[in-house]
């Protein structure tokens, strides 16, 4: 009853910031109110059912999902965004061009200043009391573990064991002179004993000091100065390659997002920080990956201090032909140490639209390409393997702490926004609409071969098995994909609507997700 009430209060505070909102957008066009209500109450209460429904399916006014400033600000901004661009979606659908711009964009950008000078409070308000959680447990569940847990995970510092050697006094001193005593010490703490003379030390961001290294080859290159700096930081990572032996080393640094945002959260007081963070998501996060701004934001940054997630640090490295081998936090910055393995892989650029074709095993063994929308850092593909064998697979057959995901990718993953592209398959005709899951190379190769053998023989489909059985592992996946197939070879029609609507059933009343 209490969740209820809380429920339905938030719910109600959240409908009268839009009526707020709406009357102020209003309010300011010549004609007032007078003017603009009559004509633009239909939109707003279309706004209002997309709002309310986002809202509740992001967690935005529910108990436990917001439980601190930053979870208060991804709910927020993603519930409003993701509001907004699908009523403008429809606007455009249906033609409906006569609403005012500055109403429409006017009610969702005020009501989301009001949210969130509201949430800040309640957010202080509800620190202020309660000094921890009263149910830790859930909300563990239902927030995302923090980048700092997630690297703790993986091989850390000094959990890798080298075979005792005498570090070379040139190279600690190196490290010493750019990072200080303490950081040195933990950077020789997660080399180890590796760091032999034919070592190079650098602080750069230029590929000629990486190109005019004296020797051919080395074993080990440790550059001290963080990624986010380096203007070309695919050529530069190639270069490093080309230095190194076959499975000679690299030690690199990068101040991930998430890094960045705590720093400017810990840099300015509260609600200011909100908003010179915000600007900074702006200028660093969106226009750099928008072709129309990216001139400008070159022309005011330089092309410097960018902003990488740790997933797209580690895209990049792996792309060049590295194997990450551990990772470790270094006071604010992410160290990463790795291994070559290979030549880089060539790329002709990296897309960073909404739209992303992925190359997925379809009819015949073929690679076809599958479209969705983006729900992934940039350069997350190249890291596959390294996040099924550092945190293996969940329940349902996908990645267990996958911090590839990003905050949108999530909400539309968990909306279904991110299949809809999907369509465009079932036109192209490569994809029928029931059917086995199209799969990536490496999750295929995680099949049996007979199970892969058979599945090549048939079109992969847009709604698969899986929503049906509702399997929990990979192997009941594997066992649920194989009735399928004993079905669809006897009779194919009218297995494919049989599967169908009992997906359909579990998705609209069992709440059946893919997460």
């Amino acid at each position: 009853m209490r969740i209820f009430r809380f429920r339905a209060l938030t719910l109600l505070v959240d409908i009268v910031i839009l009526v707020i909102s709406f009357l102020i957008a209003v309010s300011f066009k010549p004609s007032g109110l007078k003017g603009y209500l009559p004509s633009h109450l239909l939109f707003f209460a279309g706004l209002t059912l997309i709002w309310i429904i986002v809202s509740i399916l992001n967690g935005k006014i529910f108990r436990g999902k917001v439980v601190n400033y930053s979870s208060m600000v991804e709910r927020v901004l993603t519930s409003n965004i993701i509001s907004l661009a699908i009523i403008a979606l429809l606007m455009y659908t249906i033609r409906e061009y006569a609403y005012s711009r500055t109403v429409v964009l006017g009610t969702a950008l005020i009501a989301t200043l009001i949210e969130l000078i509201v949430g800040a409070v309640y957010i202080a308000y509800k620190k202020a009391h309660i000094q921890d959680y009263e149910n830790y447990t859930d909300y563990k569940v239902t927030t995302k573990k923090s980048e700092q847990e997630l690297v703790e995970k993986v091989a850390g510092n000094g959990k890798r064991k080298h075979k005792p050697e005498v570090i070379n006094l040139r190279v600690l001193i190196s490290i010493e002179r750019e990072s200080g005593v303490d950081a040195a010490r933990a950077i020789i703490k997660m080399c180890g004993g590796k760091l032999n003379g034919k070592t190079a030390v650098l602080s750069t961001t230029t590929i000629f000091n990486i190109s005019n290294l004296p020797k051919d080859e080395y074993d080990y290159i440790i550059n001290l100065k963080r990624i986010n700096d380096i203007i070309k930081l695919n050529d530069f990572l190639d270069e490093v390659n080309h230095k190194l032996r076959d499975e000679g080393n690299f030690l690199c640094c990068v101040e991930t997002k998430d890094r960045r945002k705590a720093r400017i959260l810990r840099k300015y007081p509260p609600v200011l920080n909100y908003i010179y963070y915000s600007f900074d998501f702006v200028l660093k996060r969106v226009m750099p990956k928008l072709k129309l701004t990216r001139g400008l934001y070159k022309m005011i940054t330089h092309d410097l201090n960018k902003v990488y997630s740790r997933a797209e640090a580690l895209g990049r490295l792996s792309r060049a032909g590295f194997m990450i081998d551990q990772e470790t936090f270094i006071g604010d910055m992410l160290y990463i140490e790795a291994t070559k393995i290979a030549e880089p892989i060539p790329m002709n650029g990296i897309n960073y639209g909404p739209l992303i074709a992925l190359p997925r095993i379809g009819k015949g063994g073929e690679t076809i390409k599958v479209y969705k929308l983006r729900t992934m850092h940039p350069y997350s593909e190249y890291i596959q393997d390294y996040v099924y064998k550092q945190y293996d697979l969940q329940e349902g057959g996908k990645f267990q702490d996958d911090f590839r995901i990003t905050s949108w990718g999530g909400l539309s993953r968990k909306i279904w926004l991110d299949e809809l592209p999907m369509l465009i398959n079932l036109f192209k005709r490569n994809m029928k609409l029931v059917g086995v899951r199209p799969l990536s190379r490496h999750y295929f190769e995680l099949y049996n071969p007979d199970l892969r053998e058979r599945r090549i023989r048939y079109k992969p489909g847009l709604i698969p098995p899986f929503y049906a059985d509702m399997p929990k592992n990979l192997d009941e996946i594997q066992a649920s994909e194989n009735r399928y197939l004993d079905s669809y070879e006897k009779s194919p029609a009218l297995t494919d609507i049989k599967y169908f609507f009992k997906s359909v059933g579990n998705i609209l009343f069992k709440h059946a997700r893919s997460r």
